[in-house]
């Protein structure tokens, strides 16, 4: 397993968003978070990346405990991640959004910066071309000094994740990457994803409601409910599980 949760909970006063929950995702694997509303998705992201501590558990990556690691130096481990709602640096063009990623790789001084010395340009031009790379595994590597801003909305949901990439991540976690997307775009983005995984040797943890492409993308899907699993396994099966239904759709039973 490259992510362990143990135990966790989450507590905001109260209301217990996340209760109890304990999973695990194998190394190389594409793995789903799936569920309503509210039903502590994103919390468990903000969880693994240290912008919330959980009121009780433990969060292991790589063999290695993260509580109490700040969300920049869980980056530095090899965790990174995109957001439901696109983040980018809209007056910044797509190759400068991506460069940000590579920020901490760069091997050169202040001083070295200021000055403009060899060590600075021959960095600079290396990162570039590494996130031209980038760019192009995306099919977006001409769009590389557009505005971000004027992209579509597919397009700017790419070099949010072609950031991500930039900082050299094992476990890659997206945040409903489909969300927006018409089907063309949704299965163009799919592909990419899939692409990335094997290339980038990645582990991919993603949040989605499209379920069909979930069960074009996951190995395994895990369903919560108000903070609770109520499911794991292959998302094909989680389709005519009962409890997952009546998550959904209510309890016709009851109704």
């Amino acid at each position: 397993m490259i992510l362990e949760l143990k135990n966790i909970t989450m507590q905001f006063g109260g209301v217990t968003a996340i209760d109890n929950l304990n999973f695990g995702v194998k190394s190389g694997e594409i793995y789903g978070l799936i569920g309503p509303n509210g039903a502590g998705k994103t919390t468990l992201f903000n969880i693994v990346t240290g912008n919330y501590i959980q009121t009780k558990g433990t969060v292991i990556f790589n063999h290695e405990e993260l509580s109490g690691v700040k969300p920049n130096e869980i980056v530095l481990k090899g965790i990174a991640r995109t957001f439901q709602n696109i983040r980018l640096f809209k007056s910044m063009s797509v190759l400068e959004n991506v460069l940000i990623g590579f920020h901490h790789q760069a091997n050169y001084t202040y001083i070295e910066s200021i000055f403009r010395l060899p060590r600075h340009f021959s960095n600079e031009k290396k990162i570039k071309k590494e996130a031209m790379v980038i760019l192009e595994k995306f099919g977006i590597a001409d769009l590389a000094d557009t505005n971000s801003s004027s992209l579509s909305y597919g397009n700017q949901r790419k070099v949010e994740i072609a950031r991500a990439l930039a900082t050299n991540p094992r476990l890659l976690l997206l945040d409903e990457p489909a969300a927006g997307m018409n089907p063309s775009e949704t299965e163009d983005l799919s592909n990419i994803i899939k692409k990335i995984k094997t290339e980038f040797g990645l582990t991919i943890l993603l949040i989605e409601h499209d379920m069909k492409f979930v069960n074009n993308m996951c190995d395994k899907v895990l369903v919560l409910d108000y903070g609770e699993q109520i499911f794991e396994g292959k998302p094909s099966d989680a389709i005519v599980d009962e409890k997952v239904v009546a998550a959904y759709l209510g309890d016709f039973e009851h109704a």
